[in-house]
């Protein structure tokens, strides 16, 4: 049976995340019927992330057997057919190993987070990006960044209903930039924590407002206590950028 690699962009705005659930509609449930539309077969289709309610995504990797053997590019553009007029695509669809796994296999998943900063709202970019009309000193945030970086105890950054076995993690990379009127933070590690980029975001806000002192952050982190840190930051702001695998045989040439 031969096993499918999808690249996938979505809009998560109408959705109530990746995952199937029973109090609305996920993208694997969309992604799920078109397959079922597409070969008359029911089948589970398995995420790298499992990105929350109103969550993008403009990499996210998932996998699926299939009993029928099709090219790549007949599964892509069949699947995108299906899916209309949901905010969903496949970018790319690659034949895979059969040991190819998309949550188990990745060894990296990079998040990137828009915060729009001017006074006035955004129009075309609603849903897109979270709003800060305050401005928000960036340097600071960036240094505040920089003390997360590096493997420790991310209890004061987790989701307190977070099921992850230890919420001891290795980020490596939280980096901080203006480009014109966003701020975009950028994350990169092997996993996260349930919420941990939108809390570490929220946090990091905080500093840009001048609510807390840099230092204030590296006392969060060392008091493990999801109290002690900053608030969540808004999911519409968050995208899930890419997903890499170290093996070489991910993707069948």
């Amino acid at each position: 049976m031969p096993r499918y690699r999808l690249t996938l962009e979505y809009d998560g705005s109408p959705f109530v995340g990746w995952q199937r659930q029973d109090n609305g509609l996920g993208v694997q449930q969309v992604v799920e019927e078109a397959i079922q539309r597409f070969c008359s077969e029911t089948v589970r289709v398995f995420a790298a992330g499992r990105t929350d309610a109103g969550v993008h995504a403009r990499g996210q990797v998932a996998h699926v057997d299939l009993e029928r053997t099709t090219s790549g590019k007949t599964l892509r553009d069949a699947l995108n057919f299906h899916m209309r007029p949901h905010p969903v695509c496949v970018i790319a669809a690659d034949l895979a190993a059969s040991d190819f796994h998309a949550r188990f296999s990745a060894c990296e998943r990079a998040y990137r987070y828009r915060i729009l900063n001017r006074r006035s709202p955004p129009v075309l970019e609603r849903s897109r990006v979270w709003w800060v009309a305050n401005l928000l000193d960036e340097q600071a945030m960036a240094r505040a960044a920089g003390l997360l970086v590096g493997q420790h105890d991310f209890t004061s950054f987790r989701a307190t209903l977070c099921q992850a076995k230890s919420p001891v993690k290795t980020l490596d990379e939280l980096s901080v930039v203006r480009i014109g009127e966003e701020i975009h933070i950028q994350a990169r590690a092997r996993s996260f924590l349930h919420h941990q980029v939108r809390n570490m975001v929220g946090t990091l806000e905080r500093v840009g407002a001048g609510r807390w002192a840099v230092e204030d952050v590296a006392r969060a982190l060392a008091a493990r206590n999801r109290a002690a840190g900053g608030p969540t930051a808004p999911a519409e702001g968050l995208y899930l950028e890419s997903v890499n695998y170290c093996s070489k045989r991910s993707v069948q040439t």
